[in-house]
């Protein structure tokens, strides 16, 4: 998925550095048509002025590695195309075409718009405007054929500020989605944090009322019947509280393999007869924390239930247990991923994934293997030889 990332981004890059190439040349060819006035009173001071617009385009492409300038970027974009333009008002200077600054500012309005915070997107992209819609009526005048570019430019604007608003509004609902994942999510971790804290306060439950039924058997009682069944009671208090708050979220679907159970399970309960199960032998007895099985659990089922979503075809699907230097690993292959993806409502179960591990410390890989196989990695930390997953959170 990173790989494909770059990839698009790569294009992107491409497909840009080629447009401002062609408005370089369209310029050139706008200069030799129209090659403008010969240097006047003001010097050779003026006519680098005149020409700092030709820097525009570069400060254009460098938006993208620096995207949290490009309020400074679009400023001294402004700066230097409105200096190109008055500057050849107060002498005679050479008047440099502005085909690449209008495309390049242009860019750069589309991105202010997306990124920058109202207010200042409010501010910039109105100022790019104005430069570029006035380069080509004040270097030209309005008598030219070549000033019925500031036309072209005004309806490029307005084309590049609602593209802009529209990735702007898409990157709002993006993070809203990502946020009820998280939200999802954490309820999840929430119901389970029930079931752990269940876990044990039961066991403090179940000691109190047999010490208090053995001190109840015993001749001199004195006072400790009453300690233990205040303690019986909070227990039972606290257990009837956790389950009213949880209890009408609880999903009995797939339910986790118990804590204390082997890792070996936690990966079958998880797999059932979707695929193939094999866990190294050193692993096959280990008990696991709950918040790990329930990870283990999680991960599995949400990359199966993505193997049915997207490779329906799938003949081979494995998953995998074994211990890789420090690491616990577990894979999910499978193979019949289509050259062309199917068509499937947008999800965020990858995201919602990569979440957990990354609680527990880990980290998710998810990615297209030669061939048509994809794969699902998990790394998690295991922690010294005499304490496996002893590096773990105690809880989430």
């Amino acid at each position: 998925m990173r790989e494909a990332g770059a990839r698009a981004r790569r294009g992107m890059l491409g497909s840009e550095i080629a447009v401002l190439a062609a408005a370089v040349v369209a310029d050139i060819v706008l200069m030799l048509r129209v090659p403008g006035g010969e240097r006047g009173g003001l010097g050779p001071l003026a006519e680098v002025l005149a020409s700092t617009g030709t820097a525009i385009p570069v400060l254009a492409v460098l938006r993208r590695r620096f995207p949290r300038h490009v309020g400074v970027l679009g400023s001294v974009v402004v700066a230097l195309s409105a200096i190109g333009t008055i500057v050849p008002f107060a002498g005679d200077v050479r008047t440099q075409p502005p085909v690449a600054e209008i495309v390049a500012a242009g860019v750069l309005a589309a991105s202010a718009s997306r990124k920058l915070e109202p207010k200042h997107a409010f501010a910039l992209a109105p100022a790019l405007g104005v430069v570029m819609i006035a380069a080509p009526l004040l270097r030209y005048g309005a008598g030219v054929p070549e000033a019925l570019l500031a036309v072209a430019a005004a309806a490029y604007w307005g084309a590049c500020l609602g593209v802009g608003l529209i990735l702007r509004a898409a990157d709002g609902r993006q993070r809203d989605a990502l946020e009820r994942v998280r939200g999802q999510e954490r309820l999840q971790l929430a119901r389970e944090l029930h079931d752990l804290v269940s876990h044990h306060v039961s066991g403090i439950v179940v000691r109190v009322q047999a010490a208090r039924a053995i001190t109840e058997a015993e001749a001199d009682v004195g006072n400790h019947t009453a300690v233990y069944r205040e303690i019986e009671e909070a227990g039972v208090a606290a257990l009837a509280a956790a389950r009213r708050l949880v209890g009408m979220l609880r999903d009995t679907e797939d339910v986790p393999p118990p804590s204390g159970a082997a890792l070996g399970d936690a990966v079958r309960a998880a797999t059932g007869s979707a695929a193939r199960v094999d866990v190294a032998e050193e692993l096959d007895q280990l008990p696991v924390p709950a918040q790990l099985a329930t990870t283990i659990h999680r991960v599995v089922t949400e990359a199966l239930t993505n193997v049915r979503r997207h490779a329906p075809e799938a003949t081979d699907v494995s998953v995998s247990a074994h211990v890789e230097g420090e690491d616990l690993v577990l894979r999910v292959r499978n193979d019949a991923v289509p050259a062309v993806p199917l068509p499937s409502p947008g999800g965020f179960g990858i995201v919602g994934m990569a979440e957990r591990v990354a609680m527990l410390g880990g980290s998710l890989t998810a990615e297209r293997e030669a061939g048509s196989c994809w794969r699902v990695e998990v790394r998690l930390p295991l922690g010294a030889e005499d304490a496996p997953f002893g590096s773990l959170p105690q809880g989430i």
